[in-house]
């Protein structure tokens, strides 16, 4: 009699202690859970040892990531109903290893032991990152985290990304308007970061992690200015090399395969750093803010573009997702914004303006999920069906995270305000109900 999902039901809400909100297929058929509600699709056994033998988070990715999981209907339904089931109860899947103490909850593990079938522990898909001993955010392993997460492939980010190849959040218009081209979208961003770092001809710019180019050329075409761009990714540069050439524009921009900490070539009239810090790391930071401080002239200013997450009350207890962590980006951080207020005014900025646009990144993401599943095919044939799923589950993940306010993203410009007090910030840096990149 086929009846693992309905076994698995009972299992899943007897470990979380409330009915589950998605319907289950099981490999042999059967279904069980809510009519009309999306479905969780548990391919075979091998999904439930992989629960088993990694608790929590990374055993799901796992699952996810092999193919071994999948959903049958709407995916952000789907994720926002199990989040919401996780965040209502106040913790995270690290949570059932202290609810094993509860004998029911003992009961129902036994019983998924018993529907896994034989306890071998499956390897991890190979999309994993394998990690290599040693301190975090080194030269070397900044550069190997770096790699795993862009170098897979230029003609893949080309398709999740569009022609505008900005791997950050963009800025959209206001409704009515909203509704815009992802292209235009981050057109404006780029030209938002260039209004807020008041570029002029003649200036130099050094983009931080400058990815594929796209806020070099901006600057030096729509602006004027000499540009340095720094990544540590071989294929970016490249890429964005190629698109500098094709723009005419090699005279005025510099694509470099370097680390931030090595450029020793300032001063420089302004910085831009875009969805790059997160790749920092906490105990690394006030470095970070230290080395942009000493690059940038006396009146320089920095556009530093970053994702926040929420604080907690015990910041020690701060740990990074495991899932991002192990598929997505190693090693990185996300630290709340007040933080990253407080250590780039301890390396000697002065900051003059944060603006929050959380809600940017989750129409951004929504654009690049939708890029990623309209050419499913070509995807997984450019990296491998398991990267391409880390990318789906991801951004879609993501988007709903923004959408909720578990995370955020903000711009903060920083001034190196000379002796003086002079910082050449205009009185009304920022009009609100102004036109939009006024």
């Amino acid at each position: 009699m086929a009846d693992a999902a309905l076994r698995l039901q009972n299992l899943f809400e007897q470990l979380l202690g409330a009915p589950l909100p998605v319907r289950i297929r099981a490999w042999d058929g059967s279904q069980a859970g809510p009519p009309g509600a999306p479905t969780l699709v548990v391919r075979n056994r091998r999904a439930l040892r992989r629960l088993l033998f990694k608790p929590g988070e990374l055993g799901l990715a796992r699952a996810w990531v092999a193919g071994d999981i999948d959903v049958d209907g709407d995916l952000y339904t789907a994720l926002g109903l199990m989040a919401g089931l996780i965040w209502e109860r106040g913790e995270d899947a690290r949570g059932l290893v202290e609810a094993l103490r509860d004998p029911e909850v003992r009961a129902a593990v036994r019983g998924l032991v018993k529907l896994a079938g034989p306890p071998l522990p499956p390897a991890p898909p190979p999309e994993e990152v394998r990690r290599a001993r040693g301190h975090l955010h080194t030269k070397r392993s900044d550069k190997r985290a770096i790699s795993h997460h862009y170098d897979v492939g230029n003609d893949f980010y080309e398709l999740v990304l569009g022609p505008s190849m900005v791997y950050s959040c963009a800025y959209w218009p206001a409704p009515p308007a909203g509704g815009g081209t992802l292209e235009d979208a981050q057109r404006d961003k780029l030209e938002l970061v260039s209004r807020k770092l008041d570029l002029s001809p003649g200036q130099r710019l050094l983009d931080v992690g400058c990815g594929w180019g796209s806020m070099a050329i901006h600057a030096a075409r729509e602006h004027g200015v000499s540009v340095v761009g720094v990544t540590l990714s071989q294929e970016q540069a490249a890429y964005a090399r190629k698109r500098v050439a094709d723009e005419g524009l090699t005279d005025r921009v510099e694509i470099r395969v370097q680390d931030y900490r090595d450029v020793a070539d300032g001063p420089y009239d302004a910085i831009s750093s875009i969805g790059m810090a997160e790749h920092v790391g906490a105990e690394r930071y006030l470095e970070y803010a230290t080395d942009l401080h000493r690059l940038l002239k006396p009146g320089g200013r920095l556009l530093n573009h970053q994702i926040a997450r929420r604080p907690q009350r015990d910041e020690s207890a701060y740990s990074v997702d495991e899932f991002i962590d192990a598929y997505v980006f190693p090693d990185g951080e996300l630290a709340p914004v007040g933080t990253t207020v407080t250590q780039l005014e301890r390396a000697g900025f002065e900051v003059r303006d944060v603006e929050s646009i959380r809600e940017h990144y989750a129409l951004t993401l929504r654009r690049w999920v939708a890029n990623l599943e309209s050419d499913w095919a070509t995807a997984t044939r450019l990296v491998s069906p398991g990267r391409a799923r880390v990318w789906q589950l991801y951004m879609a993940a993501s988007a709903l995270s923004f959408e909720r306010n578990r995370i955020g993203v903000n711009q903060v410009l920083a001034v190196r305000t000379p002796d003086s007090g002079a910082s050449g910030m205009p009185l009304r840096a920022r009009v609100w109900g102004a036109p939009e990149l006024a």
